[in-house]
């Protein structure tokens, strides 16, 4: 099992949030993998960051596969409202049997009860 992580928790290590210091801090300690799917490195680019490379080399970016996009289309079908960046990383976690870090809880758990069932995830 390892760890996803969606736009708000890129944007909370880059805002050296205590609370994601500590969760990476121990998922480091135990060599948990930590991904990020591309979709969110786009998201996340949005806004300039003079961070953003040291960021990104302590994850595994995921790039967005044709099975990824297949499943993530069936998953924004099954929940109207979805964005593309949210079902991306449900579907990219749910591959793995990742926990996903948010700041969305609602959204994802959305995505989660409807077709992720045994996906966890947590707030930041």
């Amino acid at each position: 099992m390892g760890i996803t992580l969606d736009t708000g928790a890129l944007i909370a290590v880059e805002r050296r949030s205590r609370r994601m210091a500590i969760i990476l801090h121990e998922a480091t300690a135990d060599r948990v993998v930590i991904t990020v799917p591309a979709a969110v490195v786009a998201e996340w680019s949005r806004v300039s960051s003079r961070a953003r490379d040291g960021i990104l080399a302590m994850f595994d970016v995921e790039p967005l596969s044709a099975r990824l996009a297949e499943l993530t289309g069936e998953a924004l079908a099954a929940v109207p409202g979805a964005t593309v960046v949210d079902a991306v990383v449900m579907v990219s976690a749910a591959l793995r049997g990742d926990v996903v870090y948010t700041s969305d809880e609602r959204d994802l758990s959305r995505l989660r009860d409807a077709r992720f069932p045994t996906t966890r995830v947590l707030r930041i």
